[in-house]
């Protein structure tokens, strides 16, 4: 008889244990006990089934959990330890239950639904060195989610652990006033002492010519004249002029040294490479105050049109580094201290929270980027988001009345506008009140001059998908939509994109494929409430009363008494007959009349 095939695969695993649980038990047995049930009943099992984690084994006041996936387990923990730190707020220190918690990313074997390996040995390791209420991941956790979440990490050094030959490379997550916790009210303090808003600055160095041919310098030359030209109509950066990039033209440039003598913060530098009648054009983004490189791809392309191709490959590196630089922001602006935070550090904070689509973060994106604008009243990016961040209050019924918060939405929308005329994003915030309010050409005509402002807008070009797919015209939709993705393939909001697609499948009455792309957004963020309408609509029509009333239960997770009459249900409809039809589905899976 042959040996019998071991099971193995790559999983991401959480370890967590309660720190002094002994002490906590002598203390007051009973009550710990009661305490820390309560604490896995109401929040760490909903977190884990919510990220889609499977709970292997629990040994008194430990937690094993195995996910598929390295984001969701890291959203997971976090989620975990925000929420304990919440939870302990009134509770006095000596008797306050807190984790640690340890995450590795590596191959296990199965055995009867219990795991083992060096990748759950490191995991408990990476536990023991967590700090009180604190998170410790491995590198190659880090690595994986560094560029899909926006999570700030701080490097502990190689470890040496039990029973593990090798060191293993360690960081931590920043939490709390390290990371994203509430800033201090600043209003108090005398504007003459307000930092300045710092926009981000960024040099585009002229892209080497290594074709070892000088007639071929007016390409690498072109490539660079676009990309700065591309990158100057998004108003969110300062960029460098092509006159004063250029005279950094030549060998052996300096990044460090240019970041110094121009005082910006990112540099993009390049290279192209021809042979024949195909050219290979590299670019890569680089932190100039940490030497890191944030960004870097190739492009290889046929030259049937050179100039079709150059304008191609300039919109593309133009259009991935936008989001990069952002995010880099986004980090910087969360490792700063609270009361050196200028206008721009708390719009990128406020950036960040919006994104996530929580009732919670949107509060706190609104009272960072309140502040803001006080500091700041010509800030049209603040402005843009503050529209952004009213106009989901709105939609799900959060914060003011939706018809008030709706209004506010109009209100910061204009603002931004009349703010920066130039700025695509302050005109798709106006387009998204113009299309919440009904008007769908309008809201279309707003969104093309955007794209004429910025035609890498990947939020004006996904909202123009957004509108198609509410005006019932699934064939104009879907191309906006996929262009958005492509423009930003792991930005935040991939939700909206997947999710609209699953609207305009649904109002075409393509339920499966509503289904399906509304099965993808749930994966890019399973928080956004319409997601779960769309699905419950879909099952409810194609009678599938199961996957129906499973949907319909998160809805109501999110949207609690939600009836199909409600007022938060309203959505652009711009044929009657799709509002009906949506209704309808959302009536046979279940929802109160």
């Amino acid at each position: 008889m042959g040996e019998e095939r071991v099971e193995r695969r790559l999983a991401a695993i959480l370890a967590g244990d309660v720190v002094g649980y002994s002490r906590l038990m002598g203390l007051d047995e009973e009550g710990t006990l009661a305490a820390l049930k309560g604490h896995r009943r109401e929040l760490v099992d909903p977190k884990i089934k919510e990220h889609r984690g499977r709970i292997v084994k629990l040994t008194g006041d430990g937690i094993l959990v195995e996910f598929a996936s390295v984001v969701d387990a890291v959203r997971c923990a976090v989620d975990i330890q925000r929420g304990m730190a919440e939870r302990n707020a009134e509770v006095p220190a000596e008797r306050r239950i807190e984790f640690r918690i340890g995450l590795n990313l590596g191959d296990i074997i199965i055995d009867d639904k219990d795991i083992y390996g060096d990748g759950v040995n490191i995991a408990a390791r990476l536990e023991a060195l967590a700090e009180l209420g604190g998170i410790c991941v491995s590198r190659v956790v880090r690595d994986q989610v560094r560029d899909k979440l926006d999570f700030s990490f701080a490097d502990m050094g190689e470890q040496q652990v039990k029973n593990i030959a090798r060191p293993i490379r360690t960081h931590r997550i920043l939490l709390g006033a390290e990371s994203v916790e509430p800033l201090e009210v600043v209003a108090a303090v005398a504007p003459s002492l307000r930092p300045a808003a710092q926009r981000p600055s960024i040099a585009v160095l002229p892209f080497a010519n290594m074709s070892g041919d000088a007639e071929q310098e007016y390409f690498s030359e072109g490539i660079t004249e676009d990309i700065i030209t591309n990158l100057s109509r998004n108003r969110a950066f300062f960029v460098i002029s092509r006159s004063t990039s250029f005279t950094y033209k030549g060998p052996a440039v300096d990044v460090g040294k240019v970041a110094r003598e121009l005082g910006v913060r990112y540099v993009l530098e390049g290279s192209v490479r021809r042979a024949g009648n195909r050219v290979r054009i590299t670019a890569q983004l680089i932190d100039a105050q940490t030497g890191h490189h944030l960004w870097a791809d190739r492009y290889d392309r046929e030259l049937a049109d050179v100039f079709a191709v150059q304008d191609e490959i300039a919109q593309n590196i133009a259009g991935a580094i936008a989001p990069g630089i952002i995010s880099a922001e986004v980090q910087h602006a969360q490792r700063k201290d609270p009361s050196q935070l200028d206008a721009w550090d708390r719009a990128v904070r406020a950036h960040w929270h919006i994104r996530r689509f929580t009732e919670c973060d949107l509060a706190e994106a609104r009272r960072l980027l309140e502040e803001a604008i006080a500091l700041d009243p010509t800030n049209s990016m603040a402005l843009a988001d503050l529209a952004f961040a009213r106009h989901f209050e709105a939609v799900f019924g959060w914060g003011d009345r939706p018809v008030e918060s709706h209004a506010r939405l109009g209100e910061a929308a204009r603002k931004a506008v009349a703010a920066d005329d130039s700025d695509a994003m302050a005109h798709t915030s106006l387009a998204i009140f113009d299309l919440f309010s009904g008007r769908h050409e309008e809201a279309r005509r707003r969104l093309h001059r955007a794209l004429d402002l910025d035609p890498n807008s990947m939020y004006a070009r996904g909202y123009l998908g957004v509108s198609h797919a509410f005006g019932g015209d699934c064939d104009a939709a879907l191309p906006n939509l996929e262009e958005a993705m492509r423009l930003s393939p792991r930005g935040p909001l991939l939700i909206i994109w997947h999710l609209a697609k699953g609207w305009a499948a649904l109002n075409t009455e393509r339920y499966d494929d509503a289904i399906e792309f509304a099965t993808l957004a749930a994966e890019a963020n399973s928080e956004f409430p319409d997601i779960y309408a769309v699905l419950a609509a879909a099952n409810g029509q194609l009678g599938r009363a199961a996957g129906a009333r499973a949907a319909l239960d998160q809805l109501l997770q999110r949207m609690p008494a939600l009836t199909a009459s409600d007022p938060r249900l309203d959505r652009p409809f711009a044929r009657v007959a799709d509002r009906e039809r949506f209704l309808e589905g959302l009536r046979k899976a279940g929802m109160p009349a």
